[in-house]
Formats: structure tokens, sequence, C-alpha cells
């Protein structure tokens, strides 16, 4: 129960995060004396690797946890750049150079903002397969506001839809904890 609940709390940051992103990078750079809102992703990315204890340990677990952790630690390097983009201020010409420099080194580029933040959306959703048969709404909502996530940053470039997206996929989320936790109930009950 208490594993339950850090997990939805660590949800919670999450989708935070994603709705205030929706205010642009201005209002990042704005944050005044810390960069709040990727204080919150962080934290919330953080600890969704709490699920990896929540869910089965089995076979699809077992890939899931790995693109999970994988997932996190990505996002760690992503706030950290994140971090640094913040602490350029009002120098938006440094800032600038900064980035063209990251997208110049594929090593951090790809591991840190293209694609291994996305493996943490891929490995929650991994893990959500546990739960086709015993909670469909769940996996659905799950795997379909990964995808929706997926497509509202990186193909529509629409920060409101990526929210949504996130949004979505912690509803999912939240329902297949529902159901954990009346599994565990009755697996101690018998």
């Amino acid at each position: 129960m208490i594993l339950k609940t850090i997990c939805i709390i660590g949800l919670s940051l999450f989708v935070i995060s994603y709705w205030i992103f929706t205010k642009e990078k201005e209002f990042a750079h704005s944050q005044k004396p810390i960069d709040f809102t990727h204080w919150l992703n962080l934290i919330g990315a953080v600890i969704l690797l709490n699920f990896n204890k929540v869910f089965p340990k089995n076979g699809i677990g077992k890939v899931a946890s790995i693109l999970t952790t994988l997932g996190v630690i990505a996002f760690i390097g992503l706030n950290t750049i994140e971090f640094i983009s913040w602490s350029f201020g009002n120098d938006n010409d440094g800032r600038n150079v900064f980035f063209n420099q990251l997208a110049k080194t594929p090593a951090i580029a790809f591991t840190f903002v293209y694609v291994g933040p996305s493996l943490l959306f891929l490995g929650l959703s991994v893990h959500a397969l546990n739960f086709i048969k015993s909670n469909l709404i769940g996996f659905v909502l799950t795997f379909s506001g990964a995808v929706f996530m997926v497509l509202g940053y990186f193909l529509w470039s629409n920060l409101i839809y990526t929210a949504l997206g996130v949004t979505i996929f912690a509803l999912g989320l939240i329902l297949i904890l529902n159901k954990v936790d009346k599994q565990i109930t009755l697996h101690n009950n018998v």
C-alpha cells in the first residue's frame, strides 16, 4: 500500500511538471530561485522506479524493469541538461551554443534527449502488458497515453498534446495499481 502511494505521488509530480512545461521555455528559464518544473519532473521520474517493485517479476516484468530503469537514468541526464540550460538565464545565445553542441554529440543527444527518456514510457507500458487480460482499460490507457505523448512531442511538437498523453498514461497506471492492490489483497486472504 505504501509503494502504491509512492508511485501515485511520482505520477502526480510527473504529470504536474508536464502541464507546467506547456508554459514554454521562457517560463522555465525565468523560474527563481531554482527551476521548479524540472525538479518536479526529476523527482517524479525517480520515484517512478518504484513501479519495478510493485509490478510482477516475471519475464515481461524483468524486461520492463530494465527499460524503466534506463528511462529514469535518461530522465536524470535530461533534467541535468535542462538545469544547465536554466543556468544561462537570459543568455539565449549561450544557451543556443550549448544546445547546438549537444545536438552535435549523438552519445548525449540520443541517450539523454531524443531516445533515452522514451524508455521510461516504454518500460512502464511493457509492465502494463502483464495486466492486458485483468485490466484492459488500464493497459489501453497506459499504452495509448505513451503513444500520444510521443506523437505530441516528436511528431506534432505540441506540448499540450504531450501533457495530455502523459496524463492519460498516468491514469492507466493508476487503474493498474488499483488492480495490483486488489490482487495482493485477494492473494493474502486465501
